[in-house]
């Protein structure tokens, strides 16, 4: 997992999080998957010494970094998920407070097999390349971005295929953050997905084109429907 936004990116996803952590009362745990280990959503919560947190990545070379710079009570260990080893990840806390998804492939999918540990807020990655569509890539456990589409457009879901996930088991898009990067979900959310959405202006700028141009180089690609 690389890192791929800049310091005011995760700022705002930071702040985001500590206010629905405050409105919604939230248990001090968090699990978050697809880390750096420097710059996570979670990352704040992390050096406050009343949270417990897991965090998983498939490097191990940045697992070991996280290691060294995060507190031992920090459960961080390596793994490359699958919907055949998440196991130990619904059992880790008996009430999650925050759970992090993103992990450039099987987010949806994961996300579709966890949510019923019922943490208090949702915050996952979504794919503003796939525009307003409401798509995911198909589930694939070696899913490895650059390998699938050059561009590393194709991946991940789409915010109204991940909305439409959520809100089956009673979660409403709460916040979405500046960059257009991650979505957040709670209880009471209430955000319209169409009207929320923002492209992901880190990608648009370095790379010089629109969402719709991105959309147009991936959507000939193998998509679920949701």
């Amino acid at each position: 997992m690389r890192l791929k936004r800049g310091a005011r990116g995760e700022a705002d996803e930071t702040n985001i999080l500590r206010d629905l952590v405050a409105k919604t009362g939230a248990p001090k745990t968090f699990i978050e998957f697809g880390f750096h280990p420097v710059k996570f959503n979670c990352a704040a919560f992390a050096y406050s010494p009343d949270w417990q947190g897991l965090l998983i990545d498939g490097s191990a070379e940045q697992v070991e970094d996280a290691k060294v710079l995060l507190p031992s009570r920090i459960d961080i260990r390596n793994a490359f998920l699958s919907l055949d080893n998440l196991d130990f990840i619904r059992t880790r806390f008996e009430r999650v407070g925050v759970l992090s998804i993103d992990v450039d492939g099987n987010d949806y999918w994961f996300l579709e097999r966890l949510i019923d540990i019922e943490p208090s807020i949702i915050s996952i990655e979504y794919n503003a390349s796939f525009g307003q569509a409401s798509v995911t890539v198909p589930y694939d456990p070696t899913f490895v971005r650059h390998e699938k589409h050059p561009t590393g457009w194709y991946h991940g879901t789409s915010l109204a295929a991940v909305a439409k996930l959520c809100r089956r088991s009673g979660y409403g898009l709460a916040e979405v953050s500046s960059y257009g990067a991650n979505a957040f979900f709670t209880k009471s959310g209430n955000l319209d997905p169409a009207t929320a959405w923002k492209p992901n202006r880190d990608r648009d700028e370095w790379s010089g084109t629109t969402a719709a141009q991105q959309w147009d180089a991936i959507k000939s690609l193998p998509l679920v429907t949701v």
